[in-house]
């Protein structure tokens, strides 16, 4: 298994009914593990992302991003090009089953780094609640050539 340690930015955006779009960007590190012909890309969300204390991980496959949350909040959510998944949200106020149906989905990826673009819907109720697009690029954490 190889491991790399990463710097990982993410834009997103998300757009719900009856409010305005909302930008979001985000650079950390993070660390990028590779298993045969998948990838797992993860890192510590901050407080920042109001997910303080929520390890996020991706775990990326030829056709298929899986996205995992594990701490504060609990959740999991599949993304696959033309496909509806139903994921389990876990809030501070009870769990929530939502739809997520993938429009669009593009991961390249190797040992170095890459980019992954995901573009879909999040459904609540059978009914759209929110249109999402996320970017994430990842890059190899260059080492210092001071050494302290």
């Amino acid at each position: 298994m190889a491991e790399n340690n990463v710097i990982i930015s993410i834009r997103g955006q998300q757009a719900f009914q009856d409010a305005d779009e909302e930008s979001v960007e985000l650079v950390t590190e993070g660390l990028l593990c590779r298993d045969h012909d998948a990838y797992t890309l993860s890192y510590q969300e901050s407080e920042i992302t109001g997910l303080g204390g929520t390890l996020t991980t991706f775990q990326i496959e030829k056709d298929c991003v899986t996205l995992m949350r594990v701490g504060e909040v609990n959740s999991q959510m599949v993304f696959q090009e033309g496909r509806r998944h139903l994921s389990m949200y876990e809030t501070p106020y009870g769990n929530l089953a939502v739809g997520i149906s993938t429009r669009r989905m593009r991961a390249a990826i190797d040992d170095r780094g890459g980019d992954i673009e995901i573009d879909y819907n999040i459904e609540i109720d059978h009914k759209v609640a929110g249109m999402n697009l996320f970017q994430i690029s990842v890059r190899e954490k260059k080492r210092s050539l001071i050494s302290q």
